[in-house]
């Protein structure tokens, strides 16, 4: 028999992270280049997570922890639940993980037999339904446009079960990666009322609140204790190199989300583990960086519509604008590459996002520096007209 990858193996590649190593290529190369390809903030974790990442190293001997996670972390995760939403959540419910990456692989397995189906929007994150492929699970995927917000909602759903036959989950997003659109808190409630009537597990992807423009983000958790909830510290409290992510864990599958992580990952980082409290106290420091997200999107807007790119998803939150090129090209990919290749520019093809019409929109993200953000203006400006 002869060697090779596994099917589950054979997913398609995550191309935010394939423009990345292009990007860095260049870079490496001497040449200038302006990421805006990948959702990474600009700035490090603030001060009080390095002083206390300090502290632990020379007081710690950092070993394995609970493969839970440390109790002062989960109960301090609790607690922004009871002061940010007003939810009470027992520390014994959150589960902390190696960044939210690792809680989707926990929540599939936990959640999910071989072979069952899953709906999520397209556009989307594209690891969920890679990942969703690797552990032998069908994605689902729900066409999302301006009619709709970009997000899911009972209608949808209810026409594509209609369609296709039963689904056994739904994962949403709110503020979501590329749209950066946001399901308002009565919509939320609807969609997971629907999905506790249909016995449809709803797995809910917070990653990015406290990163809001017009509104506060909602958590599932407030409609009931079947949603599975994902949370990182990487997005609003800027340690994406830290690998920490938690979970809000439906009593029925708590056990096997344990055994899971026991076996998977032994235990999250511990050093990661033991500077994370101190992040809490650090909101006006962490709200500064959304106030300049805010600028940097509100540039961007300005360039691309100057340019005449006048459709984009309504950005409400997250640090990305997903832009409609299709008067330009209608291969996303080719596209990007020549925007890395003749400005410098790097940004993210749709069709990692959306292979139904992904290849006629990009993404941008705009959580660097305001400096950065602008000259990436300047040189697309420059090079838009040119670039049909």
């Amino acid at each position: 028999m002869p060697l090779g990858p596994s099917r589950r193996g054979l997913v398609p590649p995550f191309i935010a992270m394939d423009v990345l190593r292009a990007a860095n290529a260049r870079e490496a190369a001497g040449h200038s280049v302006i990421h805006l390809e990948v959702g990474q903030p600009g700035t490090p974790a603030p001060a009080a997570v390095l002083d206390a990442a300090r502290a632990a190293l020379a007081g710690d001997r950092i070993g394995y922890t609970d493969a839970l996670g440390i109790p002062p972390l989960r109960e301090a995760i609790a607690r922004d639940y009871r002061e940010r939403y007003g939810v009470a959540v027992e520390p014994a419910e959150i589960v902390v993980t190696t960044g939210s990456s690792a809680a989707f692989q926990l929540a599939f397995l936990a959640a999910f037999e071989p072979g069952d189906r899953v709906a999520l929007a397209a556009p989307g994150y594209p690891a969920y339904r890679n990942i969703l492929t690797a552990l032998g699970l069908e994605p689902v995927l729900i066409e999302v446009g301006p009619n709709a917000h970009y997000q899911p909602n009972p209608e949808l759903l209810a026409r594509a079960i209609d369609g296709a036959g039963e689904i056994a989950g739904l994962i949403v997003a709110s503020p979501a990666n590329p749209t950066g659109t946001m399901i308002p808190a009565p919509e939320l409630a609807r969609l997971a009322a629907w999905c506790h009537e249909h016995g449809i597990r709803l797995v809910s992807d917070e990653i990015y609140h406290g990163i809001t423009y017009e509104s506060p983000a909602q958590t599932a958790r407030a409609f009931g204790d079947q949603a599975i909830v994902v949370n990182s510290f990487s997005k609003y409290y800027s340690m994406t190199g830290w690998r920490l992510g938690w979970m809000v864990v439906p009593p029925d599958l708590a056990r096997s989300v344990e055994c899971l992580a026991q076996n998977f990952y032994i235990s999250p980082p511990s050093l990661s583990q033991l500077a994370a409290p101190a992040v809490f106290a650090c909101r006006a420091e962490l709200d500064a960086h959304v106030a300049r997200y805010r600028t940097n999107r509100d540039l961007l807007i300005g360039m691309l519509r100057e340019a005449g790119l006048t459709r984009f998803a309504p950005a409400e939150g997250a640090f990305y604008l997903y832009v409609d090129v299709s008067t330009l090209t209608r291969d996303s990919q080719e596209f990007c590459r020549r925007i890395l290749a003749e400005t410098g520019v790097a940004t993210t093809p749709g069709r990692d996002f959306d292979p139904i019409h992904g290849d006629s929109w990009v993404r941008l993200s705009f959580a660097g520096s305001t400096a950065d953000i602008a000259e990436a203006a300047r040189r697309l400006s420059e090079w838009l007209p040119r670039g049909r």
